[in-house]
């Protein structure tokens, strides 16, 4: 399992408790990472999805809504929604992962958590939500700050 994937699946149980114990999320934080071996890096990644997914879920949530069709968002499973809000988080506010990357991920903790069903129903809604990304689902947006150095060369062979 990567690292990356490892760090979702905490966002999502993180998450999942979030859904049914409001409060502050610091103390949340601490109380979730509290017995937890893992490393700085695995921690830091979680920790930057789930504050993202936290600070736009009102947003999400409508998203959501508007891509469920039929599926009021109280009644649909809460790992599924869950799941859901991370991966619409990562396809609109995180340019650095392919949209693609977020939605076979998704399905993926969806296979994990609740069954095929599930992978299905989750591959159905985040299928119609990457056709408002403003991106190619194959595409990540570079980070400028990552980017040193001269391009590599486009010619065939390798760069010198």
């Amino acid at each position: 399992m990567s690292r990356r994937h490892e760090a979702r699946l905490l966002a999502v149980q993180f998450l999942f408790q979030r859904d049914f114990n409001a409060g502050d999320l610091e103390e949340a934080l601490r109380d979730f990472w509290d017995g937890r071996q893992v490393s700085d890096r695995l921690r830091s990644f979680a920790e930057e999805l789930i504050r993202g997914v936290e600070s736009v879920r009102p947003d999400l949530d409508d998203r959501l809504r508007g891509y469920a069709t039929n599926w009021d968002l109280a009644r649909m499973a809460a790992v599924d929604r869950n799941i859901l809000r991370l991966a619409l988080y990562e396809m609109i506010h995180r340019p650095d992962i392919p949209p693609v990357v977020s939605i076979n991920e998704a399905v993926d903790l969806a296979k994990e958590f609740s069954g095929r069903a599930s992978a299905r129903f989750v591959n159905g809604v985040l299928d119609r939500a990457v056709r408002d990304v403003p991106r190619p689902a194959r595409c990540a947006v570079p980070d400028p700050r990552l980017l040193t150095g001269p391009a590599p060369s486009r010619r065939g062979g390798r760069a010198r």
